[in-house]
């Protein structure tokens, strides 16, 4: 007899987004771009944190790690900061406080 061991639900649906925004800079331009973001209370400093992947490479020519800037989606809008970019080419992004999507 096998069994087939799964993952508890609470790790196939972790708390997050993924879809549609739009990241907007400091001199008001806009990008649409999909997002896939996640986040976790962390209890050592108090503080909701959030990140996630911008798909794409539709902000390479706009902008550069470590810009911050204001990530907008149909849930609500917060600032943000853009890091690296992964070997995909994706920007990672993150913040602290509440997140852009439902918690």
């Amino acid at each position: 007899m096998t069994t087939e061991l799964t993952q508890p639900e609470s790790f196939d649906d972790p708390e997050g987004y993924d879809g549609p925004a739009v990241v907007l800079d400091d001199v008001g331009n806009q990008v649409d771009v999909e997002v896939r973001l996640r986040g976790h209370f962390e209890p050592i400093d108090g503080h909701f944190h959030w990140y996630g992947r911008i798909q794409g490479d539709a902000l390479a020519h706009v902008h550069s790690p470590g810009a911050t800037v204001t990530l907008r989606t149909p849930h609500g809008a917060t600032l943000a900061r853009l890091s690296d970019i992964d070997p995909w080419g994706r920007f990672r992004i993150a913040g602290t406080g509440r997140p852009p999507f439902p918690v």
